[in-house]
């Protein structure tokens, strides 16, 4: 059995479910966007990353491709218990209600491969899909978070914190983030979206250790605790221009 196999069998008896799609928020906080120059969206802007990316606890390492610039980004993630198609975002209630649970993810990405795509108008497929690309938290209780919009996330590598912010920082809350996909397409029980990165993302390299966490009223989450070393690829991939 392949190690996406077995993680996702891990999944499914720790209270997740393979998920058709994880959908990732991009610039949901200012001070992210500012610090890699981007422009402030008028709107949610979102990708998408494959089920094959995930990393369970303990499932192993962050591999990073030969010629990537890898960078880490902590976030918020939300697991869905209902279908959600064309749904009002002043709705708030009802958006919270299909949350079933939340996670911590690290949403790694190629930097490098990331920036061409930008300059290039291509699409980002490549700088975000790679296997092991999101590692994930174990499952957190929705009972734990009482405010979504009102925790703090935080990430060190080898110790040194690089990331630490709170999620009222948003640019866009939760029901308007699943509003703004839902018209596009349809969110299915059991898909995850992660809702954006704040400032400090930075590069690791192999050798490295991620250490991430999320606090409620100042206190640390043990579900949500990720911790995980970043490895060299051995594949034949090697990053090069398009």
């Amino acid at each position: 059995m392949s190690l996406f196999r077995r993680s996702f069998a891990t999944m499914t008896s720790s209270g997740f479910r393979t998920p058709s799609k994880i959908v990732c928020i991009g610039r949901n906080y200012a001070d992210h966007v500012q610090e890699l120059n981007n422009v402030r969206p008028k709107q949610p802007f979102f990708f998408l990353k494959p089920p094959s990316s995930i990393v369970l606890p303990g499932a192993g390492p962050v591999i990073r491709p030969r010629g990537v610039d890898l960078h880490y980004e902590v976030e918020l993630g939300v697991i869905l218990n209902k279908r959600l198609r064309d749904f009002d975002a002043a709705d708030e209630k009802s958006a919270l209600d299909a949350i079933e649970s939340y996670l911590l993810a690290i949403d790694m990405t190629s930097r490098n491969g990331q920036n061409e795509a930008k300059k290039k108008g291509l699409p980002w497929d490549i700088a975000k899909g790679f296997d092991t690309f999101l590692p994930l938290s174990r499952v957190i209780p929705k009972s734990a978070i009482p405010d979504p919009h009102n925790i703090e996330i935080f990430l060190k590598v080898n110790g040194e914190t690089r990331q630490d912010a709170s999620t009222n920082l948003m640019l866009f809350q939760i029901p308007r983030l699943l509003s703004d996909i839902s018209k596009v397409m349809t969110l299915e029980p059991g898909d995850i979206v992660i809702t954006g990165t704040p400032a400090g993302v930075g590069p690791v390299v192999p050798g490295d250790v991620m250490r991430a966490g999320l606090r409620v009223d100042g206190k640390e989450l043990e579900e949500a605790k990720i911790e995980i070393p970043v490895e060299e690829s051995t594949s034949s991939y090697e990053f090069s221009e398009t």
